[in-house]
C-alpha cells in the first residue's frame, strides 16, 4: 500500500508517515534496573497441534500446550526460546493478532529483568506505556508487556528473573 499523500507548504505534496512521539529527556533518562538476557520469542498461530507438530517433525522438543486465562492464550514452548502462542477465544490478544496477520508470526521478544514491578513503575514514571499490570506468565513468574509503540514496533515482555 503507498503511502498517502497530502498538501504542505506552497501547495507541494509530501508523504504522510507514522508519527512516532519524539523521546523526551525524561524518557531516556537512566532506568533504575538492567535488562537481563533474551528469554524467548513468541509466535502467534492460528493451530497449535499444526505448529507443534511441525516443529516436532523439524526434530524440536515441544512442551505439551498450556491454558493460560489470564492471558488468553494456550502456549507451549518448543526448546527453551521459542513460545508458541494460541488464542484461548474470541475476546484473546492473540486472536486479533491473529486478524491482522492471518498466518501467524513474531508477536513479541521477553527479556529478563531482576524485578518486574519495580521495572514496571520505573518505565511507566518515565513515559512508556504498560499495556496491564504485572501478571504471572508462562514460566510462573511475574511478566510484564510494554505498548509496542514505545519500542519501535515490537512488543516486549520483560519477565522476571527466576534466579536458575
Amino acid at each position: 500500500m503507498l503511502p498517502a499523500l497530502r498538501r504542505g507548504a506552497r501547495g507541494a505534496r509530501r508523504r504522510r508517515t507514522a508519527v512516532l512521539p519524539p523521546p523526551t529527556r525524561r524518557r531516556l533518562a537512566t532506568p533504575s534496573f538492567q535488562l537481563g538476557r533474551l528469554n524467548h520469542v513468541a509466535l502467534a498461530v492460528p493451530d497449535l497441534a499444526a505448529a507443534t507438530a511441525t516443529w516436532a517433525a523439524l526434530g524440536a522438543t515441544v512442551s505439551p500446550p498450556q491454558a493460560m486465562p489470564a492471558h488468553g492464550v494456550t502456549a507451549c514452548f518448543v526448546g527453551e526460546q521459542l513460545e508458541l502462542l494460541e488464542p484461548l477465544g474470541a475476546e484473546s490478544p492473540i486472536a486479533a493478532f491473529l486478524e491482522r496477520h492471518p498466518a501467524g508470526g513474531l508477536h513479541h521478544v521477553c527479556h529478563e529483568v531482576s524485578d518486574v514491578a519495580a521495572a514496571a513503575r520505573d518505565l511507566e514514571r518515565r513515559g512508556f506505556r504498560i499495556l496491564a499490570p504485572p501478571a504471572l506468565g508462562a514460566h510462573g513468574v511475574p511478566v510484564v508487556f510494554l505498548h509496542p509503540k514505545a519500542t519501535h514496533g515490537t512488543l516486549l515482555e520483560l519477565q522476571e528473573a527466576s534466579g536458575d
